[in-house]
């Protein structure tokens, strides 16, 4: 956390330690992979359509996923001892970025598992008590409501029954592991309970969110083991089609980041009249917020802003993986401005990143 910039990056990583690095650069490489494979270049893909896919996958490519897969497994296997291996080392910073209760929403199957696209929606609070279950996510309007503030361009989505701003909740890989009761493959369910454990409730530490998306990580492998196994990924017949049959349309999935809702309206000539997205970084908003201002009571306190304590203020942003720089289009900069001001509001100092 100390560590000057020029060592705290990819390059600073490849000098200690460059297998673990290689490995890093490598399960990336795979994902994108996958996306080239099906979809036919790794960048916005047209692949998915209403009512499937575009093409069929090819033996050629399912056997050149599997090929990737047991490197995969043991690189992430590595990189969660290496993780919890550094967790008490970072006590403070698992304790004060971050750290405090909200509810936690995702998308579960029937049977509680993990799901990312066919799912219901549960809601649990910071004790891990299951506030609602099996809600439509069509119906998303009726328990989620959007709150705006003059300060800021993006909205403040909240749990309609408890109100604005104590509806806050969390999105993403810390929330889904919260909200599931198992992941459904053998080796994500001994990490998720053993993840479980580190809380009575809920486990409402941000910082969590990375060993969360380890435990993700090693999941979503072993789903594609199964489904590359599966010999009906080689069918042929992958889209149904159809034209427009209705005005309205509402959808969810949930993204790396956390749950997706898209609320589409046309009209009888397929043209938009009206979008509602709910982003995740959006449902993140309040709790994010919340962990900034928690991040820098704790650790900025001094008349002059350091290092390191910049960087925990950013580490608390980068706990959501917000997708900020993607949404303004900042034209490759992300600016960071931090002041620092007494209770009179005098600047005592002030520092920026660009």
């Amino acid at each position: 956390m100390d560590s000057p910039p020029e060592k705290r990056n990819l390059f600073g990583l490849l000098e200690h330690d460059l297998d673990f690095a290689r490995r890093g650069i490598r399960l990336r490489q795979f994902g994108q992979r996958i996306i080239e494979l099906v979809g036919g270049k790794r960048i916005h893909p047209t692949w998915g359509a209403p009512g499937g896919v575009q093409t069929a996958m090819t033996a050629a490519a399912r056997d050149e996923i599997r090929g990737w897969i047991d490197e995969a497994l043991e690189s992430i296997g590595l990189a969660l001892a290496r993780l919890k291996g550094l967790l008490d080392s970072l006590a403070a910073e698992v304790e004060h970025i971050g750290n405090f209760p909200t509810l936690f929403l995702g998308l579960v199957s029937p049977e509680g598992t993990l799901e990312y696209y066919d799912g219901l929606i549960r809601i649990v609070d910071a004790e891990g008590n299951l506030l609602a279950d099996g809600l439509d996510p069509q119906r998303y309007s009726t328990f989620l409501g959007e709150a705006s503030e003059e300060w800021s361009y993006m909205k403040f989505p909240y749990y309609k029954p408890l109100g604005y701003p104590g509806g806050k909740y969390r999105v993403g890989p810390l929330a889904r592991l919260n909200i599931a009761k198992s992941a459904g493959t053998q080796r994500a369910d001994r990490e998720l309970h053993e993840f479980k454990q580190r809380s009575a409730g809920a486990v409402c530490q941000s910082f969590h969110y990375h060993l969360a998306r380890l435990i993700e990580m090693l999941h979503v492998v072993e789903r594609i083991d199964e489904l590359t196994a599966d010999p009906n990924l080689l069918g042929e017949h992958v889209r149904a089609k159809a034209g427009q049959n209705r005005s309205e349309g509402i959808g969810c999935c949930e993204a790396p980041r956390g749950t997706l809702f898209h609320h589409y309206q046309v009209n009888d000539c397929g043209l938009i009249e009206k979008v509602n997205l709910l982003i995740a970084t959006s449902q993140n908003n309040l709790a994010m917020n919340l962990a900034v201002e928690q991040t820098a009571r704790y650790f900025v306190s001094s008349r002059t802003l350091q290092e390191g304590m910049l960087n925990r203020v950013e580490a608390a942003i980068r706990c959501f993986d917000p997708c900020l720089s993607c949404s303004t289009h900042a034209l490759g900069q992300m600016p960071l401005v931090v002041e620092l001001r007494d209770s009179a509001g005098n600047l005592l100092d002030r520092a920026e990143r660009r």
